[in-house]
């Protein structure tokens, strides 16, 4: 043990001699800190903020001609939110993706939770999950949780464009991150089922979101849960805004990333005014007052943390204003 003696600071002359001494041995005065470790609410530094599907496209199409995926592990746009250069929100991270026909994706695993809310695709799109072979068609959302192999491939005739929605910060806050490449390049594929827990077909969500609309009771809007939660650190749900209706405001102690799965619309945030259409991602960080609002009806698919913020004891709601 280096630097001065118990004595020597019991003996400290000043309160400048005691702060010039506890510095040598990495302590702080507590009664000192000029910046307080406590405060009353959250601090709300992630912004709401909102991402362009067409504008995503047209840069995928680009990477699509001048990166191919023996250069890229994936062809993907990260969606930064303006508080930071790499995360969505403080624990989630969001981006697009796409795949050629004829591509295949090299399959990996790795400890952040994934998934991905398909946009626009052809029959013969898929991800492969533990070897099972799942389809991706738009509206479908297919799971990659910690530490399962998953792969992606095209066979189809058109490019697959899909949103995609991680942990990652959250793993990289709390640093249990591991990755690990298939030692085949490309998983096998054993097994094709007809349903999975890894996946959740559009039509089903369709089916479901009309029988929820049809006990509503005129409701302004409707919400599933997909999955009980789908993942053990986000929560997924379907929404379904009536034309002409807003949802009514919410101020709840969680993350939140939307992708708008149909329709247009608004999103008002903290004082922000977010205008989406089908495709568009939006965030609402935690804590901030949020109310979605469509003039012709539209669905947002939405990714929470709210899992992490439950167990924790951390999920609370506000008295969010209108």
């Amino acid at each position: 043990m280096s630097g001065p003696t118990q004595q020597q600071l019991a003996q400290s002359g000043s309160l400048d001699d005691l702060y010039a001494q506890l510095g040598t041995i990495r302590m702080g005065a507590g009664w000192a800190k000029k910046t307080p470790s406590l405060w009353p609410e959250p601090k709300k530094t992630f912004k709401p903020y909102s991402w362009s599907y067409a504008q995503a496209k047209g840069a995928l199409d680009a990477a699509g001609r001048l990166i191919n995926t023996e250069l890229a592990e994936r062809r993907n746009l990260v969606l930064h939110n303006p508080a930071g250069d790499y995360a969505t929100s403080r624990t989630i991270v969001a981006a697009y993706q796409m795949i050629m026909p004829g591509e295949k994706a090299r399959s990996h695993r790795h400890t952040p939770n994934a998934l991905r809310l398909i946009l626009d695709a052809d029959p013969g799109a898929y991800t492969i999950v533990n070897g099972e072979k799942l389809a991706m068609l738009p509206g479908d959302v297919v799971l990659t949780p910690n530490w399962c192999w998953h792969g992606h491939g095209n066979e189809g005739r058109a490019c697959a464009y899909w949103l995609d929605v991680l942990d990652v910060p959250l793993v990289q806050l709390l640093e249990p991150m591991f990755f690990e490449p298939h030692p085949e390049e490309f998983e096998t594929e054993a097994v094709v089922p007809t349903n999975s827990p890894m996946h959740f077909g559009w039509a089903e969500t369709q089916r479901r979101l009309a029988e929820a609309e049809a006990k509503s009771n005129g409701a302004a809007h409707v919400e599933i849960a997909l999955g009980e939660p789908a993942l053990d650190t986000m929560a997924l749900s379907m929404l379904k805004l009536k034309s002409g209706r807003a949802t009514a405001a919410r101020q709840v102690m969680a993350n939140s990333v939307f992708g708008v799965v149909q329709g247009s619309g608004t999103t008002e945030a903290d004082g922000e005014t977010l205008t989406w259409r089908r495709g568009d991602v939006i965030v609402v960080p935690a804590w901030q007052s949020h109310v979605h609002h469509s003039n012709d009806g539209a669905v947002l698919f939405r990714v929470t943390d709210e899992p992490v913020m439950a167990k924790l004891g951390f999920l609370r709601e506000g008295a969010a204003k209108q």
